[in-house]
C-alpha cells in the first residue's frame, strides 16, 4: 500500500467532504499551520491524489483524483480492520475476565472509568448477567493498559 501520513490522510478526508474548503479552513479544522497545509496540498497534487480548479480569481476547488480516492479508501479500510481487531481483542479479554468472575461467584461489580474499553466491558458484563453497581462495591474493574483488571 502507498505510504500516507496522518496529515495527508486528514487533508484527503476534509477535501472529500468539502471540495470548496479553503486552506485557512483546513488549517483551522486540522490544527496545522496554513503554510503546512499549502505544502501538503502541493505534495498531494504532485502525487496525483488531488487536482485543483480555479473557480475565480481567489477561490479554488479541490477534488480527489481516482488514485487519491483509492489511497484514501485503502487507508480507511485498514483503519476499520485495525479497529475491529482492537475491539475483538478487548472483547475477548472482557469475556475471559467475566467468566473468571462468574466462576468465583461474583454477581455484582463496579466499573471504574468512562471510555470505549469500559463500554466493551460493560456490554460483556451485561450480557453475562452481572449486576453493574452505580457505586463502588467489593469488585471494582478498570482498564489496565491493554486489558482489564480487578482493582484491589
Amino acid at each position: 500500500m502507498t505510504e500516507i501520513n496522518r496529515h495527508e490522510y486528514a487533508l484527503l478526508n476534509e477535501i472529500a467532504q468539502d471540495s470548496l474548503v479553503t486552506q485557512s479552513g483546513l488549517s483551522e479544522r486540522l490544527d496545522i499551520a496554513v503554510g503546512s497545509v499549502n505544502w501538503y496540498i502541493k505534495r498531494l497534487i504532485t502525487r496525483g491524489w488531488i487536482k485543483v480548479s480555479h473557480l475565480d480569481r481567489t477561490r479554488l476547488k479541490y477534488d480527489l483524483t481516482p488514485s487519491g480516492m483509492k489511497v484514501f479508501t485503502q487507508r480507511a479500510m485498514l483503519y476499520a480492520r485495525d479497529s475491529l481487531k482492537v475491539y475483538g481483542d478487548y472483547r475477548q479479554k472482557a469475556k475471559d475476565l467475566v467468566l473468571e468472575l462468574k466462576q468465583a461467584g461474583i454477581q455484582q461489580i463496579y466499573l471504574e472509568g468512562e471510555d470505549e474499553m469500559i463500554d466493551i466491558l460493560r456490554l460483556t458484563c451485561f450480557e453475562a448477567g452481572l449486576h453493574i453497581s452505580a457505586s463502588p462495591v467489593d469488585c471494582i474493574l478498570e482498564v489496565d493498559g491493554k486489558g482489564y483488571r480487578r482493582k484491589v
